[in-house]
């Protein structure tokens, strides 16, 4: 164990951690308002008394006040007075939380001077309608467009003066092919004639419209790629179309005639091999000529298509899966996996599919069917097409005597999983502990039952990670704690 003098070689990120411990004596609450080092965790602690609360206010400093702003069990009093903050980035914090405010904090904020104030707020959900209402009239583009994306059930006054605003970009985000909340609304018939002529909400009443052959021949031309790949989408497409949109030369609007039920197998398959099964790395991107920006366009339509195509859930293959459960397309087995009813034979193929992407689906579908093995294999085959923190042993939990197993698989991200167990033995614990893998610490040193000696030890751990995540492990002596703060002079 570290001698009273020892400083953490990631002190700072030790201190961050300490900062958040649910176990901080109040007394050493209170010593951490004199830290100044951009830290400001502190201050969204749930537990800061009314007197620490305004002693933050006092001390002014612009981190700690900021995260006091974004603390979402800080008392309405204390917002009331950094409504009137000075300092602007306090009151956008206010603004921009999604916890419900007392009417009168709400007026406050929409009477703001400053724009992205306003601008914070016409996203917030728990904003009275006809303060919202009135956003409507901001004298900042900006504040309208933000208001016309996320309020989307807005009453129809408010909707049609959203729709015909002067300023193109609140046009555009009244009418657009994407909003920040659901249902999507339904532009007023008597106004899609005119949506349709403006360029800045075309693409978005393109959906809306009914399609005659002059008008679907016209959209095929546009020179915007989202009118095109709108009407690729439209379900009155004219089947002459289909060829021409899906030789588009951006790949997504291709990607939208791929995605049609009446779309010939022949046809799918053309656009199925323009799409990459690689994402564009940094070199290949680097190799990309500056100075030929149709082939760079091409290449980020390309990218933007495989994303798509990974993502995509086809509605009308999930109603009718069984054609689809062997597709050659991974998308629409995906699809297939979300049907209701499947027959045994089709989960047990999805259970096993070559796809992470479909055995997870198939996995969420089928809950009755997936034993602690199945679990396990999904969970160990998963692959997931974007960045997340989400694994499917979150939804599928692995029994003890699993998850002691695993404490000694190859994998790391295996590894990662025995500390899940409560009870896991001491033994297992400090083998984790000392992983070579900076993930399975990290996860370890938040176990309840880390034996002192352990838990200490890895405050001096090379990654800041997984000091910080020790230090904020409840079970960390007092007098660690203390001695941390008083190794930063706190």
């Amino acid at each position: 164990m570290p001698d009273a003098a020892h400083v953490p070689p990631q002190r700072d990120s030790v201190l961050e951690g300490l900062a958040g411990n649910p176990a901080l004596p109040a007394g050493m609450v209170r010593r951490f308002l004199e830290y100044r080092k951009g830290m400001g965790g502190v201050a969204m602690r749930p537990d800061l008394s009314e007197d620490m609360i305004a002693a933050i206010i006092a001390i002014d400093d612009r981190w700690l006040t900021h995260a006091l702003a974004c603390n979402p069990v800080l008392p309405h009093a204390f917002r009331m007075r950094l409504a009137e903050h000075p300092d602007a980035a306090i009151r956008r914090a206010l603004a921009s939380r999604s916890v419900a405010f007392p009417r009168a904090l709400y007026e406050r904020l929409a009477g703001d001077e400053d724009p992205k104030v306003r601008e914070y707020l016409a996203g917030n959900e728990h904003v009275p309608e006809d303060l919202l209402a009135r956003l409507a009239e901001d004298p900042h583009p900006a504040v309208r467009a933000k208001l016309a994306q996320w309020f989307t059930q807005a009453p129809e006054p408010v909707r049609q003066r959203l729709l015909t605003d002067p300023d193109e970009r609140v046009r555009q985000a009244a009418c657009s092919t994407y909003y920040a909340r659901t249902p999507h609304p339904v532009p007023p018939a008597d106004l899609l004639p005119a949506l349709l002529s403006d360029p800045a909400t075309r693409a978005g009443a393109i959906r809306h419209c009914a399609l005659d052959a002059d008008t679907a021949d016209r959209l095929a031309a546009d020179p915007d790629e989202q009118v095109r790949r709108q009407l690729a989408d439209h379900p009155d497409l004219p089947a002459r179309l289909r060829a021409v949109l899906a030789a588009d030369p951006d790949t997504t609007v291709a990607l939208g005639i791929f995605a049609r039920k009446d779309t010939p197998e022949a046809l799918r398959a053309e656009i199925h091999a323009r799409i990459p099964s690689e994402p564009l790395s940094a070199a290949r991107f680097e190799d990309l000529d500056e100075g030929d920006d149709a082939a760079f366009e091409r290449r980020i339509s390309d990218e933007m298509a495989r994303i798509e195509f990974w993502s995509m859930r086809l509605p009308w293959v999930t109603a009718d899966p069984l054609p689809h459960v062997d597709s050659p397309y991974a998308c629409f087995r995906a699809s297939a996996a979300m049907g209701d009813d499947l027959p045994e034979a089709a989960v047990t193929r999805l259970l096993n599919d070559a796809e992470s992407s479909v055995r997870t689906m198939m996995a969420q579908h089928a809950r009755d069917r997936i034993d602690p093995a199945t679990a396990e294999r999904i969970d160990r085959g998963y692959r997931p097409g974007k960045r997340t923190d989400w694994r499917p042993a979150d939804d599928f939990p692995l029994p003890p005597e699993a998850l002691r197993r695993l404490a000694a698989d190859p994998e790391p991200r295996m590894r990662e999983l025995a500390p899940r167990d409560p009870d896991l033995p001491e033994d297992l614990l400090r083998r984790l502990a000392a992983d070579p893998n900076e993930a399975v610490r990290a996860v370890t040193a938040t176990h309840g039952r880390l034996p002192t000696d352990v838990l200490v030890g890895l405050l001096d751990d090379p990654s800041a990670w997984v000091a910080k995540t020790a230090a904020g492990n409840p079970n960390l002596p007092v007098a660690q704690m203390d001695r941390i703060l008083s190794l930063a002079g706190l």
